[in-house]
């Protein structure tokens, strides 16, 4: 076993084995091994980042079985510039949701860290898969152990939140898989996706199979208008599951775009690309708007990262270096920003058992720390220069005023979006005097939370004062991508 395989089985055999033998009267012990496996996984990607060779956008780590001889399906895994930072953030971002859920889920324990480690085993296996078969079984088995976090440590409503999710993202999904078949014939029976790649398809075919992979993929992200699940499953989710919701599981989908949709079928998405861009745009202004008048902290972080994503489908249309790079840069530093914003969320909701705007007021009084971190992630969900969350909106903004002036200037409205529905709760929850003697018997954060946020904080300075580690690795498979795009397949 190499190390993208050992990263997608480590997690998911500890996963099994929380399943086997927890009960909640080993709790304790539940937590520990909870703890080792997401760790071990961790430290397992770590030489994904020490020994990718940032000079070539050949895949990397690659490795290759017989599966299912009959439809030469193989196991086939590898990455490259635009997958390999997604393995590290993965096991990143389980290891930070087992931490937070410590103390917090006292029932079915051992149920809640299985369903967590074998969903980041399985968004490994997403970002790894180099067979089209293999990655539609890992990018629908993902659907599972969300839709059972949802339904069983949900919220109120959270059997229709995670019907909803599982409904729209499994009948997007069909079509794909469609598309897959279409090309292993095409292929002479093969589900070989770089193989893929070399197809000389004709534009109709490539239109069909363009909006075959638009129909998984759009839903994943998700776009507007196919966007409604994701505030019912994020406001219904436990903490644990928005935070990985919003940090990886969105990312499929717009991975899917790059591995997928734009070097199978070029020539479409040349054709298409306005309707993606328009899309995009609609996200970042109209659901900014929509934003503004939420309620609930979790629905308005919810339609921020719609607005955010939008930024990032918008980065791959635009066909150049500057908007892809960024918008994978944005891709990686969301999945920062948007877990630290709802894992504070998590913490003020563990303590008032609410999520409303009002039920707050002055929080800054009584929780100090607490409050420095929530503001220092509320001000790179605004995309403040020297925090993460400015680095790729500002690579995208730069590479839509290329593009066109007037899709730059639409785009970087978000910035100004982002900062007021932001600051608006900001202002609301943490200043002003205290308002209620729920905020008044508030306590501030205790060691666990502390690491948690701080990890993260530290995080989202390291990526917005020091980027060149991240950029670096993908800037010759972006070229690469840009290179393979730009040639027609009909000439």
């Amino acid at each position: 076993m190499g190390l993208l395989s050992i990263a997608i089985w480590l997690p998911i055999g500890f996963g099994a084995l929380l399943l086997a033998v927890g009960r909640d009267e080993n709790a304790g012990m539940v937590r520990a091994l909870a703890l080792l496996g997401a760790l071990l996984s961790l430290l397992v990607t770590l030489p994904l980042i020490t020994g990718f060779d940032i000079s070539t956008a050949q895949m990397q780590f690659v490795e290759k079985l017989a599966w299912i001889d009959r439809f030469n399906v193989q196991y086939h895994l590898g990455v490259d510039g635009l997958s390999m930072w997604f393995v590290p953030l993965t096991a990143f971002i389980t290891v930070v949701v087992v931490i937070a859920a410590w103390e917090v889920v006292t029932e079915r324990v051992a149920q809640y860290m299985g369903a967590f480690l074998i969903l980041s085993g399985l968004m490994v296996g997403v970002f790894s898969a180099l067979d089209g078969m293999l990655f539609y079984v890992f990018f629908e088995a993902t659907l599972i152990p969300m839709y059972i976090i949802i339904g069983v440590w949900g919220g109120p409503r959270r059997v229709y939140a995670a019907f909803k999710f599982f409904l729209y993202t499994l009948a997007g999904s069909l079509l794909m898989l469609i598309a897959l078949v279409y090309l292993y014939f095409k292929s002479g029976g093969s589900f070989d996706i770089q193989t893929w790649h070399k197809l000389p398809l004709p534009l109709n075919a490539q239109a069909l199979l363009f909006f075959a992979f638009f129909a998984a993929f759009s839903v994943k992200v998700p776009m507007w208008p196919v966007h409604t699940w994701l505030p019912d499953a994020h406001v219904e989710a436990p903490t644990g599951g928005s935070v990985v919701l919003a940090a990886i599981m969105l990312k499929l989908g717009a991975y899917g775009f790059l591995r997928f949709s734009m070097p199978i079928a070029p020539d479409a998405a040349h054709e298409y690309a306005w309707v993606i861009i328009t899309l995009s745009l609609v996200a970042v202004l109209y659901i900014g708007l929509v934003a503004l008048v939420q309620q609930d902290m979790k629905k308005l972080v919810a339609y921020s990262s719609i607005a955010h994503m939008g930024f990032v489908t918008l980065g791959f249309f635009i066909f150049n270096d500057l908007g892809m790079a960024g918008a994978i840069v944005q891709m990686i530093s969301h999945g920062f920003v948007s877990g630290a914003m709802f894992l504070c969320i998590g913490v003020l909701y563990d303590r008032v058992h609410s999520r409303e705007i009002s039920s707050y007021g002055g929080v800054v009084n009584t929780m100090p720390k607490f409050a420095a971190f929530a503001v220092l992630f509320a001000m790179a969900n605004c995309g403040l220069p020297g925090t993460a969350g400015f680095v790729g909106e500002w690579m995208v903004i730069l590479g839509a005023v290329q593009f066109n002036f007037w899709i730059g200037a639409l785009a970087s409205t978000t910035l100004v979006f982002g900062a007021a529905y932001t600051l608006w709760m900001v202002k609301r929850v943490y200043f002003g005097d205290v308002a209620n003697d729920h905020v008044k018997a508030l306590k501030d954060i205790n060691g666990r939370e502390f690491l948690m946020l701080g990890v993260l904080a530290l995080a989202v300075l390291y990526m917005g004062l020091y980027p060149k580690p991240f950029t670096d690795v993908m800037n010759v498979s972006v070229a690469e991508l840009l290179k393979h795009v730009a040639v027609s397949k009909l000439n």
